[in-house]
């Protein structure tokens, strides 16, 4: 057996898996990364991205497509993957999540279509009318990780939260002091709260780790994604990353949401698009 990890953070602990056999991976969905008792999904994709990265030719994820079947929880998993194709610039796999019954069945959490590179070769030629988002200065903003006498933080128990340095924009924060704007935004600075710088694969985490815009419509309750695209389009730089999510329509119960990424140096760094269901609370 192989242990695949990076680093000594915490969230490169928690990613790390174990290869037991060609493609098959052992893995631990941490308790750290729930909201309410599901677990992140943006913390899943960057653990099948973790097993992708190890089973596939390339170092990096470029587009990873991820279809949520069913919620996963803390404790024990299996990641199985396979090599789809192998090309000169770009690899190709899926990835598939299952856990365990109580009466030993397997369940299957979530599947995964991702292609991978590298990202160090890509030209540097950029071409766009992509801005970064405004966003107030970090220490002007409502955060999980507020000292005493700043802002208040975040409201909220989920364990999630104690794991990542979230500053969230006054403007789109409203719904966390009982006063949503009703429109479907939200922006924040970003980082792990332990200091770890982002990468690649920490970035997978990002597109999915705000609260959901939908508290920001006004409605509360739990928001699960349905389906998540994430387009990785660099190394991102050291420091904090800024965040900005929309969603313009939400309807028959479901709603999207596209996130764009942005890093220090102002460079566009990835973007994702999601389905999510609205799950209202009682």
């Amino acid at each position: 057996m192989a242990l695949v990890t990076l680093g000594n953070s915490e969230f490169d602990r928690d990613t790390a898996v174990t290869r037991r056999a060609p493609g098959v991976y052992d893995a631990h969905l941490s308790a750290g990364w729930t909201i309410i008792q599901a677990v992140n999904g943006g913390y899943l994709l960057a653990l099948m991205g973790r097993a992708l990265g190890d089973a596939l030719p390339h170092p990096d994820p470029l587009s990873v497509t991820a279809h949520y079947l069913t919620a996963s929880v803390p404790g024990p998993a299996v990641i199985r993957t396979e090599v789809v194709r192998t090309g000169r610039t770009m690899s190709t796999g899926t990835a598939t999540l299952v856990q365990f019954a109580d009466d030993g069945s397997e369940v299957e959490r979530l599947r995964v279509l991702a292609s991978y590179g590298d990202l160090g070769a890509l030209p540097d030629d950029v071409r766009t009318t992509a801005k970064p988002p405004a966003i107030p200065p970090y220490e002007h903003c409502l955060g999980t990780d507020s000292a005493p006498g700043e802002r208040p933080a975040i409201p909220g128990s989920t364990a999630i939260a104690d794991r990542l340095a979230i500053r969230l924009d006054p403007a789109t924060a409203g719904w966390a002091v009982g006063a949503p704007s009703g429109r479907g935004e939200m922006r924040a600075w970003f980082g792990l709260a332990d200091g770890r710088e982002p990468d690649p694969l920490s970035l997978l985490l990002t597109v999915d780790a705000l609260p959901p815009t939908a508290f920001e419509m006004g409605l509360s309750g739990w928001v699960p994604t349905v389906e998540l695209t994430t387009h990785i389009r660099r190394r991102p730089a050291p420091g904090p990353l800024r965040v900005a999510i929309t969603t313009r329509n939400m309807a028959g119960g479901f709603l999207e949401e596209d996130a764009e990424v942005w890093d220090s140096e102002d460079r566009l760094v990835a973007q994702s698009r999601q389905l999510a269901r609205v799950l209202l609370a009682e």
